[in-house]
């Protein structure tokens, strides 16, 4: 059984960790003014198109997701050849409309799929799951990543399967942005009213960062701290305890909204490395995508791990 993993760019991993285990990409392009990137998740191209455009127009950035039409074309050019099962794993729901967009795709890919697959060779059948992951950016890559290690160690499908949609009940995404009116206006540009007015004002005047949790498709505030490397050292700190107690999954995935190198100096954050290291969780940094960058801000930090129910203190 050839088994395809597909998420979208806004799932936050490596691109080497994407390139060698042939993990497909739904791209999602961002347009900011007259300038169009598809985000490929290629860090040096995110890296420079942030301190050209992002950060002085990120906030009036438009993403644009793949439709049906060019999800359900990516998948009968290419994914019904390669593949005999295919799960494609998308950024919650409540933000995107990907997951309803690969759903309505694949309607038509399982109708129209056999006479693509017969003239390559191929008769046996082709199926397609999609998942809504439940949450963004670094916490979406950890269902990913479980994929990953699942085929590898021969998983049938169906367990492949149920693990996913345990997960997606199950992963914690946690995120702090150094700049609340930015994300004050990318959230009411989508919709969004966590963070309102007020409290970007005031953060802002009294520099209180606050904490976001994602879970289950709903992201909320679950503290306000002062200082955004007290707010980062205090997350670290919090994340190195779950650590561990015991994780779900012996992963941690973490994206930045800039230089990697910025994101290691971070009080607290060797901590949480070595803590990982002595408790068997390997740690998945990535340059956050372009499309998370321009909906949270330069410098931004996200984490994910999957783990029980549990209160930010």
């Amino acid at each position: 059984m050839r088994i395809g993993i597909v998420v979208d760019s806004a799932c936050d991993l490596p691109r080497d960790f994407i390139e060698r285990h042939r993990i497909v990409l739904l791209p999602i392009s961002v347009r900011i003014g007259e300038t169009v990137l598809a985000d490929h998740r290629d860090e040096q191209a995110t890296l420079g198109f942030l301190q050209a455009q992002v950060a002085e127009h990120g906030a009036a950035a438009e993403t644009i997701a793949f439709t049906a039409p060019q999800i359900r074309e990516l998948f009968l050019q290419r994914l019904v050849i390669d593949y005999d099962h295919v799960f494609c794993m998308t950024i919650t729901r409540t933000r995107s409309p990907i997951f309803d967009n690969a759903t309505q795709a694949s309607f038509g890919i399982l109708n129209d799929y056999k006479p693509i697959r017969q003239a390559a060779g191929f008769n046996t059948p082709f199926a397609l799951r999609v998942i809504d992951t439940r949450n963004l950016f670094a916490a979406q890559a950890v269902s990913a990543v479980e994929a990953v290690r699942m085929r590898a160690a021969g998983a049938s499908v169906q367990a492949i399967r149920e693990r996913l949609e345990q997960l997606a009940d199950n992963v914690h995404g946690y995120m702090i942005s150094r700049d609340l009116y930015y994300l004050r206006a990318r959230a009411r540009a989508k919709g969004d009213r966590s963070v309102g007015l007020l409290s970007a004002a005031l953060g802002s005047a009294l520099d209180i960062k606050p904490v976001l949790h994602g879970y289950r498709g709903d992201t909320a505030p679950v503290a306000r701290i002062k200082g955004f490397d007290n707010a980062a050292a205090r997350l670290f700190e919090f994340v190195g305890r779950r650590v561990s107690a015991g994780l779900m999954t012996p992963t941690l995935c973490v994206s930045y909204g800039g230089d990697l190198e910025e994101l290691r100096a971070l009080p607290g954050y060797a901590e949480l490395r070595l803590a990982c290291g002595e408790n068997g969780v390997e740690v998945f940094e990535s340059v956050m995508s372009l499309t998370g960058m321009v909906n949270v801000g330069k410098g931004a930090i996200v984490l994910g791990f999957a783990d029980a129910a549990h209160a930010f203190p």
